[in-house]
């Protein structure tokens, strides 16, 4: 077995399971463009609260977290359609 690799390779491999891992759940409908907005939201709240985040992070990592989520949620809206969450 390879040892893991330290650093962005590690982290950039995740991004990529993690990504497709939510594209496969929305295509086989697991998943609703509402909770993918859902998730987004979370992420936000923590990107804006990161003093009172019960699981801190590096506050860098977080934004741009906020800034993915925002970015995969509207590919995957644009690609698999479905309703928007309710407010």
């Amino acid at each position: 077995m390879n040892p893991i690799e330290p650093g962005d390779a590690a982290g950039e491999k995740s991004m990529v399971i993690l990504q497709s891992l939510l594209c496969l759940l929305r295509e086989k409908n697991l998943l609703s463009r509402a909770d993918i907005e859902d998730l987004a939201a979370k992420v936000a709240i923590r990107a804006a609260d990161r003093e009172h985040d019960p699981l801190p992070c590096q506050s860098d990592a977080v934004v741009a977290a906020k800034s993915e989520m925002d970015r995969l949620g509207a590919y995957i809206g644009g690609r698999y359609g479905g309703k928007h969450r309710r407010m």
